[in-house]
């Protein structure tokens, strides 16, 4: 096949290189002229992602992926065209259709007959067949489900494992009418692989939904439900610290019972995915409470992280405090909605001076990011917020004048810690 993927981010391009692996021609088409460059180069644009160095290089070396800024004519040349154009979500939980939109306006310029169009961006259920298939028919002259197929399949991956994450997951598929879920289906079965795995209820590969509609739910409720699971443990945590209970060992006793899967709570929840899908569930189903409440929960971790840090240290006015971790999570070289940035403002609420340091961010970098970075500053306190690797062997020998820690992951080593007040979220 001829396939077009529309946006070559973390896991656009991924993806375009997965097909090519298969023997299809992939054009992906971009906005952005760099990473079209060196997407042709053979180049990845952005570090992290496993293996993909090595599959980009011998796709390209190959002939079976290149790359345009030109979405229409990329569209034009192919029989399937998959989208994983950013979606952004405010405050408030209004999603922002500007990019897809005009992403979708393109796309309608070079569709032919015939083509499958997917979408593998996170939607508020209802969006493939009440925006994306007017959209298209509009711009193209042809009618959705007759001269084209239309589905919804979404992405179920981690940045930095993607290509084990497709082997691994069930790819849904669901379409604006039977006809097109079949062609999804069928798509799907030609370009991805899976792992075999006796835990499902049927064999892991392309599971049809049935409908766009349940395709889009599914991926809203999955990422839902790990957000309330998480606001459900952050709150054990706190009822837990105001009664001297250990909550680690509370959660751990309770999924020791296989119908107990409580998460574990910390001082943030970031990323692109779960603080965003929620927000865009509620948009949907804005009498979801449940949701709601767990939303706010975990939203108000960071400043009870600080909290924390007060009640151990003290006063925090004027008080130079270390945040150990810019990235969301740990081993990811990625800021969306940190933990970081309500930590710092909360710090800098109660007077503190907050620095940041993380291992995989330079100062410069830090500091485009409106963070100040930790230059050798003298801190005497300090807040863990991200769980990288090498957290785990940090000692107060790293931190000589810090009289207090709190372990927003409990990442660090208690033992090495005995002398420097320690204070864990649920502890």
């Amino acid at each position: 096949m001829n396939i077009c993927v529309v946006a070559l981010g973390k896991i656009g391009l991924p993806l375009a290189v997965q097909f090519a692996s298969k023997g299809h021609r992939v054009i992906g088409a971009d906005v952005n002229e760099k990473v079209v460059e060196l997407v042709n180069a053979g180049v990845e644009p952005f570090p992290g992602e496993h293996d993909l160095d090595v599959k980009l290089k011998q796709a390209v070396d190959a002939g079976l992926l290149s790359a345009t800024t030109d979405t229409a004519s990329a569209v034009a040349e192919s029989e399937a065209v998959v989208v994983v154009v950013p979606l952004f979500v405010d405050a408030e939980g209004t999603p922002d259709f500007g990019w897809m939109d005009a992403a979708t306006k393109a796309i309608a310029q070079g569709l032919r007959p015939g083509t499958l169009v997917s979408y593998e961006t996170t939607l508020p259920v209802g969006t493939t067949r009440t925006r994306w298939a007017p959209m298209l028919a509009e711009g193209s002259g042809l009618t959705a489900g007759e001269d084209f197929h239309l589905v919804f399949s979404p992405e179920r991956v981690l940045t930095g494992r993607v290509f084990a994450d497709l082997r691994r997951y069930p790819k849904l598929v669901g379409g604006i009418d039977e006809a097109s879920t079949a062609r999804g289906v069928e798509f799907y079965e030609q370009v991805l692989d899976f792992d075999e795995r006796a835990d499902l209820p049927q064999a892991n590969g392309v599971w049809d939904l049935g409908t766009a509609e349940a395709s889009e739910l599914a991926k809203l409720a999955e990422t839902t439900y790990r957000d309330v699971n998480i606001g459900l443990a952050n709150q054990f945590a706190r009822f837990a610290d105001q009664n001297g209970i250990d909550v680690k060992k509370v959660i751990e006793a309770c999924n020791s019972q296989p119908y107990s899967h409580i998460h574990q709570p910390g001082i943030a929840v970031g990323g692109h995915c779960i603080p965003i899908y929620p927000r865009m569930y509620l948009w949907n189903d804005p009498s979801a409470t449940v949701v709601r409440s767990a939303r706010e929960a975990n939203a108000a971790m960071p400043e009870y992280a600080v909290d924390l840090l007060a009640a151990a240290y003290g006063d925090l006015t004027g008080v130079n405090v270390l945040v150990l971790g810019a990235a969301y999570r740990g081993g990811v070289k990625e800021t969306a909605f940190s933990g970081v940035f309500p930590t710092v403002e909360a710090l800098k609420a109660r007077g503190a001076v907050p620095y940041v340091s993380d291992p995989m961010y330079t100062a410069e970098e830090l500091t485009a990011h409106g963070l100040t970075p930790h230059q050798g500053e003298k801190v005497t306190a300090a807040i863990l917020q991200a769980d990288h690797a090498e957290y785990r062997t940090l000692t107060p020998a790293d931190l000589p004048d810090v009289t207090v820690l709190v372990d927003g992951r409990r990442t660090t080593d208690p033992e090495a810690w005995k002398g420097v007040r320690r204070v864990v979220i649920g502890g």
